[in-house]
């Protein structure tokens, strides 16, 4: 099966705030580590930036931070929903590279990670989510690790879409 690694929203203006997101630095690295095993492996890498009003393309805030290590052979999307799918042309993408699996991984762990998640599910792609390397803000009801938590606790349990869904270390994730 070939698996592609998705990175979501890495963008600077969601990254380099105060407070910055939970563990920011060691899940940048974390996705770091998960990047190079991919390239390695010969696995794509999809960099998906999300925009709107303060994340204009082009913009300081739409950009990648310098820690991220991105390749010029990533595969870059622009997104303006919560979805990675919608309107995107990530499926054809997905398609025309024979990926049948994504590996999961950024920000924010219950509005994009989820949305693309469950997405890519319904798209027939089976899914791992990189536990350890995905993120959010602490929110008024709850902080970023019990989102973090929530979400690595359901999304496995959605089975009604067919593909399986998975959330693992980034640690044990292997390509190809």
């Amino acid at each position: 099966m070939k698996t592609a690694l998705m990175v979501i929203d890495v963008q600077r203006g969601l990254f380099d705030t105060q407070p910055p997101p939970a563990e920011a630095d060691a899940v940048i690295a974390r996705i770091n580590e998960l990047s190079a095993r991919a390239r390695a492996a010969g696995a794509p890498v999809i960099l998906v930036q999300h925009e709107s009003a303060a994340l204009a393309h082009g913009s300081e805030a739409w950009n990648l931070p310098a820690v991220l290590r991105a390749e010029d052979g990533d595969h870059r999307i622009r997104k303006t929903t919560p979805d990675a799918f919608l309107r995107t042309g990530l499926d054809e993408v997905l398609s025309f590279l024979g990926v049948e699996e994504l590996v999961v991984c950024g920000y924010a762990s219950e509005f994009c990670v989820d949305t693309s998640v469950r997405s890519a599910a319904a798209h027939g792609y089976a899914v791992t989510l990189a536990a350890d390397a995905h993120t959010t803000h602490d929110r008024p009801h709850a902080s970023a690790a019990q989102i973090r938590a929530h979400h690595n606790a359901t999304l496995p349990a959605i089975t009604s879409f067919g593909p399986r869904i998975r959330a693992l270390p980034a640690g044990e994730i292997a390509f190809g």
